[in-house]
């Protein structure tokens, strides 16, 4: 009889309610935010001479950068430079010194 009205009081909910929101932080909530962080690092450490990777699976050698762009020279083709977003990067490789 004990074990039943302490499942259906108030205090069972309030802590199965905490409870639920305390796994919903730890598993969806923090790693996001520290997956938007590292983003923001990487975003951060762009320069140019970087060698990169894209989104889309191409690597790259960034040879001019803007506030929110980069222009990437592709291959051993000189003529080969396209434009785009800093977002569409997911990897950088700093050039050895």
């Amino acid at each position: 009889m004990v074990t039943a009205s302490i499942m259906n009081g108030p205090g069972f909910w309030i802590m199965y309610a905490v409870l639920l929101v305390g796994l919903m932080y730890f598993m969806a909530i923090r790693p996001q935010s520290k997956e938007k962080k590292r983003m923001a690092e990487l975003m951060s450490s762009i320069a140019v001479g970087d060698s990169i990777l894209t989104s889309s699976g191409f690597y790259g050698v960034v040879i001019d950068m803007t506030d929110d762009t980069v222009i990437v020279e592709f291959g051993s083709n000189k003529n080969c430079r396209i434009p785009m977003q800093k977002t569409a990067i997911v990897q950088v490789e700093k050039p050895e010194v």
